[in-house]
């Protein structure tokens, strides 16, 4: 079976309209020989009534606090009811289809509700309603346990679905419907040249979603890169051929910068040997942090001093825990880590100098950087944010 796993978002399955649109992608799959196997999120945003975050506002924090299987269960209904809208929407276009929630797609979880993980996938049900020539309508966002339970797989969990479906599947691809036309060389409200990204890699595309970039899920493109599924990122409004992202990119590119995204809210910290020279704490805080599970990055350590950044929203529980600790620290808050991305830099001398250059033209400072194979960030204060990355896109002349 030349099966294609299509998974469109809540924007794209808000009202009528935009479910016809919907429904036209799905046909035109079905016409150049592909089964179609569509993921759904749940309809529209927040305000809206079948929305997830509607649904929270039902109830209270204690019950979120306290009961995250029943939240996962009140959760899940949104997904379910669009599985519902948008099959009654092809049986009236003659498509014969079928609602499925995650559990009755196979997705096993473990019982780590509201951000569960998959055990296993038994696609049994989607391959019989495949033979039977129906076209599966799968709620994103959720599984189910080995007690029979209802999960969710975290916020954003409908790319994961589709990527998972995708895989057990050994589908052509996996087609991500949102409102844009694909990934971009910059956020297009912040860069009016940004152009589209015909093709990008795995690990480029991990990049640009886990530094800040909102068009598919970070596990969604793990769970594709070790399958080796193709994603292709498409818009449900228009007929733009989109992004694909497989192992290789664009090869052709002579470019060796594929895109620029960021981080904003970011506190940068620093914290001195000399200020702290008898307190054995200086020496386990890394630990200490990483145990109340504060997430630091762009490390920096030296013989005589430690310098990293946190999110910002941590910043109130990291100062508690440094007050305990008994540390002294200087710290500069709202600032902004800007990824360079592209995995063709590796090997290549002059790209840093290349992106001071930029910056400095600029007269923007630069507090800190760090690099891997495929990235560059550079932190900068948040003010200069926008003209940082219109600076650096010039520089590598990303345009359009």
């Amino acid at each position: 079976m030349k099966i294609i796993v299509q998974k469109f978002g809540g924007t794209s399955v808000s009202t009528h309209e935009r479910r016809l649109m919907v429904i036209n992608k799905i046909i035109k799959a079905k016409e150049e020989g592909y089964l179609p196997v569509v993921v759904v999120s749940a309809m529209g945003r927040k305000g809206e009534p079948y929305a997830t975050d509607t649904l929270l506002s039902l109830v209270s924090n204690r019950l979120k606090e306290r009961n995250k299987l029943a939240i996962d269960s009140l959760m899940a209904c949104g997904e379910i009811i669009s599985t519902v809208v948008m099959t009654d929407e092809l049986l009236e276009k003659g498509i014969d289809a079928l609602p499925i929630t995650g559990g009755q797609a196979g997705i096993i979880t473990d019982d780590n509700y509201n951000n569960a993980s998959m055990i296993r996938l038994e696609p049994n049900g989607i391959l019989k309603a495949l033979a039977e020539g129906k076209v599966p309508v799968v709620a994103g966002f959720q599984g189910i346990t080995e007690n029979g339970f209802t999960t969710t797989l975290g916020r954003g969990g409908s790319d994961v679905t589709a990527a998972l479906l995708g895989v057990a599947l050994n589908a052509e691809g996996v087609e991500i419907y949102t409102d844009v036309d694909g990934i971009m060389t910059a956020d297009p409200r912040i860069v009016s040249e940004a152009s589209l990204i015909e093709a990008i890699s795995y690990n480029e595309l991990f990049q640009f979603a886990d530094q800040g970039a909102k068009v598919i899920h970070p596990r969604a493109v793990e769970v594709a890169m070790k399958g080796n599924i193709p994603l292709i990122i498409k818009n449900t409004l228009s007929e733009c051929k989109g992004t694909i992202i497989n192992n290789t990119g664009d090869s052709s590119l002579e470019n060796i910068i594929t895109g620029i995204t960021h981080m904003s809210n970011r506190v940068q910290v620093k914290v001195s040997l000399n200020d702290n020279k008898d307190n054995e704490n200086y020496y386990s805080l890394l630990n200490t942090l990483a145990e109340d599970s504060i997430s630091i990055d762009l490390i920096n350590v030296f013989p005589e001093e430690s310098i990293f950044t946190i999110d910002g929203n941590d910043f109130d529980k990291f100062h508690n825990i440094m007050n305990t600790l008994g540390l002294k620290y200087s710290y500069i808050p709202n600032c902004s880590k800007v990824a360079i991305i592209g995995s063709r830099m590796r090997g290549i001398p002059g790209v840093m100098a290349k992106i001071l250059k930029s910056l400095n033209s600029e007269k923007i400072k630069v507090l800190q950087t760090a690099d891997s194979h495929t990235t560059i960030w550079c932190l900068v204060e948040s003010k200069y944010t926008d003209k940082a990355i219109n600076a650096l896109h010039r520089g590598f002349s990303l345009g359009s």
